[in-house]
């Protein structure tokens, strides 16, 4: 499972689940602004404040690293 930990007013988050969108990629967002235990775990798993953080298969990716996660993804741009 594809997990989005976000807030709202970031731009890049809402590119980022734009371009899962175009791509047909299923994806939980997960407001860290809302919650503070995500914030909390956002924070151990990344060790960044600054979303968007996702995660992959465990695989940790901190902003939108769209090199990365099209790698990840097997997603050919």
């Amino acid at each position: 499972m594809i997990k989005i930990y976000l807030t709202p007013a970031c731009p890049y988050c809402s590119t980022l689940k734009e371009f899962f969108k175009e791509h047909n990629i299923k994806f939980k967002e997960i407001d860290v602004s809302q919650d503070e235990k995500a914030k909390e775990e956002m924070l151990a798993k990344s060790g960044q404040m600054h979303v968007p953080v996702v995660e992959i298969d465990k695989e940790i990716i901190t902003g939108f690293d769209k090199e990365k996660i099209c790698k990840l993804l097997n997603i050919k741009e």
